[in-house]
């Protein structure tokens, strides 16, 4: 299991577009290839993402809906992305994206993943972000 330990920093976001979701952000030039790898993974898994809530507080502090919120702020219709620094700085957005995306791997349906997280995740964590049932 990837366990990730980031501490969380304060919630102000910042955004990068780039030309697709196979090119990442500059912003993650100086941060671990762990980090990176998830990004592009999260990048890479647009509907499992978004059918899984995060349970940091993004909901208030960001207006994030999904996981999926907390890397990419935007797809635009030709191709390019807006992604979203948040997942920079909070260790459980990325812990989240990182055990759906290895549970999706390992054959899991969304619906189990779903289940999976919001049990983990059910008390000691922020109110969930209102991502709807699969």
């Amino acid at each position: 299991m990837l366990i990730v330990s980031i501490v969380s920093a304060a919630c102000s976001n910042s955004s990068e577009e780039t030309a697709s979701n196979e090119v990442l952000p500059e912003f993650l030039k100086d941060k671990s290839e762990e980090m990176q790898t998830i990004y592009a993974n999260a990048a890479q898994n647009k509907e499992l993402l978004e059918n899984i809530p995060c349970y940091c507080g993004c909901d208030e502090s960001a207006g994030h809906r999904n996981n999926y919120d907390c890397f990419i702020h935007e797809n635009i219709r030709d191709g390019k992305v807006i992604w979203d620094d948040h997942g920079t700085k909070c260790g459980v957005c990325l812990e989240i994206a990182a055990q759906s995306v290895f549970d999706l791997e390992s054959g899991k349906s969304i619906k189990q993943i779903r289940q999976s997280i919001d049990e983990k995740y059910k008390s000691g964590y922020a109110k969930p972000t209102p991502t709807p049932e699969v």
